[in-house]
């Protein structure tokens, strides 16, 4: 296994734990997840762009985003919207975020018909290199279903694939 390969694995039922190391130091890949500039290059599947990104990053503060698909290889999504809202509730620079993670409209409502999660990221100090933990927590286990159903894992992995590549553009 590479050293960058993202490794899931399901506890209990409802929570997802998805790992995976960036040749990168904390502070820096902490970075990417605070700034707007940053966030823009990498959050979203591939051949998604980030064209709203309103960040208040600050336990209480929000983070509503658009994601766009602008790849025509996609067919049916190309030209789809897709809208998030996070609500930060704890936040230890550069070693931990805790935040609720929600589906919205462009108006910042979230949509109660789709499952929210509590996620924990952890970024581990590994000699320069940084493992970062993502702990996504669903209120059951058909929630969990439901966005793995959508192909959650390859979007992720997708996503931090995009992360890397930041990452090494910017280290």
């Amino acid at each position: 296994m590479s050293m960058n390969e993202l490794k899931s694995r399901v506890e209990g039922d409802q929570v997802l734990i998805l790992e995976r190391t960036f040749d990168a130091p904390r502070e820096l890949v902490f970075e990417m997840f605070k700034e707007p500039e940053h966030l823009k290059h990498w959050w979203g599947p591939s051949g998604w762009d980030l064209p709203v990104c309103k960040i208040d990053f600050r336990p209480g503060g929000t983070w509503h985003f658009c994601m766009k698909c602008i790849d025509q290889n996609q067919g049916e999504y190309y030209g789809m919207e897709s809208w998030g809202k996070v609500v930060y509730k704890d936040i230890i620079e550069p070693e931990m975020i805790r935040y609720t993670d929600y589906f919205s409209d462009a108006d910042g409502t979230i949509n109660e018909t789709m499952p929210s999660s509590e996620i924990t990221l952890e970024f581990v100090d590994l000699d320069g290199k940084t493992k970062l933990v993502n702990r996504a927590e669903y209120v059951s286990a058909e929630a969990l279903n439901t966005v793995m159903d959508m192909g959650m894992l390859q979007g992720i992995a997708e996503t931090w694939n995009r992360l890397e590549e930041h990452l090494n553009e910017v280290k």
